[in-house]
């Protein structure tokens, strides 16, 4: 709408500038008066000028405004040129615009940092990168999984485990993958899932990433404890009425009722009934072992001085220690470390850990057991138990929490399984590193 102020004011100027130019001619034709013509040419050319100064002063707000909605630059403001606007009322719905815009993009701002927050404080870690790796965002769970602070080019993840990053590089958008690695004292699977996404015409992965290390250990413990109901049940069954009858024979023979028997035939009889209830006998003794796996009581949680706990270990293996010249030592740092836990269960478990190191640096030049217990780098305080025996082949390190399996002949093969599924019920985990004939490192993580 063409304001009538706008009108009027173009109406004046033109009929002042037509004015002047009909009285410029009339000097030039009629009069010799230079002096006045120069000035009149000098006021012409001022009209002029402002004539076209005032005409696109509008222009000039078109396009202050176009470009403040180009560069999004909402500081603009047209409020100030309303009363002396030549369109008083465009002034005004620039203005309104402008404030409609500023209000869009503050609610966007909100969102923005809504989602912002949501995705930080998630626990499934989230990373989206470019083709060329590189990295646009990565919210606090992907950085606790993976132990960094900041993240430029998943390249970078190299030094945290090159699988990941030739995973992370190569899969593609709806796949998925399992990547295994070791982190520190840590050992982590890392399920990962991936989709693709256009921003701004450039293509974007999205992967996201959880650890499932210690909900694998839960299934593969829960599985082996649901066979391990099975075997007794069966076994029990089938071993009670062995000892029942071969104790009865036993007793029958012992009193002479078989009267047909020579007496070396009864006797070769009585040796063989005894030899199976002492061998059934062993059985039983054997799968009540293993039952052990499923009769684990539940936590009785305290307040445990970790430092106090060595000096118990020190004292109840202080003998045998000596007796093989073991050099035998522990540190805590802080002095005063503590841990929620159940003393009895998790002495238990450095019991069967240090007994395990006992026979592994037997054969040592100086066999050396130590006891370490600090606050890791994510603030967990963990306990290690090292040794400088024989160690454990690489092949074996996984297979060694599986019940049953043992490379110690003189072993039942439940001690590490019953130390991983006692770590467990602390929520916590139990992880093996070694070096075979150099070092070998348990770690309790709580």
């Amino acid at each position: 709408m063409v304001s009538k102020s706008f009108n009027f004011n173009i109406i004046i100027r033109t009929l002042l500038l037509s004015l002047s130019v009909f009285l410029l001619f009339f000097l030039l034709t009629n009069t010799q008066l230079v002096a006045t013509i120069i000035i009149l040419i000098f006021i012409i050319t001022f009209q002029i000028f402002s004539l076209l100064r005032y005409v696109k002063k509008t222009n000039r707000e078109i396009a202050r405004f176009f470009d403040s909605i180009r560069y999004s630059d909402f500081s603009q403001s047209f409020k100030k040129g309303i009363k002396d606007s030549s369109f008083p009322e465009l002034s005004e719905a620039f203005t309104s615009v402008i404030e409609e815009f500023k209000k869009a993009r503050s609610e966007k701002e909100e969102n923005f940092h809504y989602l912002q927050t949501i995705i930080h404080h998630i626990n499934i870690g989230l990373i989206t990168y470019k083709l060329n790796g590189e990295v646009d965002l990565i919210n606090m769970a992907a950085k606790k999984i993976l132990k960094v602070n900041n993240l430029k080019n998943i390249s970078q993840l190299s030094a945290v485990s090159k699988p990941l990053v030739n995973s992370l590089q190569t899969i593609k958008a709806g796949d998925k993958a399992l990547v295994k690695f070791a982190s520190g004292n840590e050992l982590l699977q890392l399920f990962i899932s991936a989709a693709e996404f256009k921003l701004k015409g450039e293509l974007y992965t999205l992967v996201s990433f959880n650890n499932i290390q210690s909900e694998l250990e839960e299934k593969e413990m829960e599985a082996w404890q649901n066979l391990i109901r099975v075997l007794t049940h069966e076994i029990m069954n089938s071993v009670t009425p062995i000892i029942s009858l071969s104790s009865t024979a036993s007793e029958l023979l012992d009193g002479k009722e078989n009267h047909q028997l020579s007496i070396e035939e009864l006797e070769d009889i009585k040796v063989a009934l005894n030899t199976i209830a002492r061998r059934s006998n062993g059985l039983l003794h054997f799968v009540d072992d293993y039952r052990n796996l499923t009769r684990i009581p539940s936590p009785n949680f305290q307040t445990l001085k970790i430092f106090s706990l060595f000096q118990r270990i020190e004292k109840l293996f202080e003998e045998r220690l000596a007796e093989r010249k073991i050099n035998f030592c522990y540190s805590v740092v802080p002095n005063d470390l503590e841990v929620t836990a159940d003393p009895d269960l998790i002495e238990q478990v450095i019991i069967n850990l240090i007994l395990n190191s006992i026979t592994a640096v037997l054969k040592s030049a100086e066999p050396l057991i130590k006891l370490d217990s600090v606050i890791d780098n994510r603030g967990a305080a963990i306990i290690k138990v090292i040794d400088n025996g024989c160690g454990i082949p690489e092949e074996l390190q996984e297979k060694i929490f599986v019940p049953f399996f043992t490379t110690n002949k003189e072993g039942s093969g439940i001690g590490l399984s019953l130390s991983r599924q006692i770590m467990r019920m602390h929520k916590g985990g139990i992880t093996v590193r070694s070096t075979p004939g150099k070092e070998t490192v348990f770690t309790l993580r709580f």
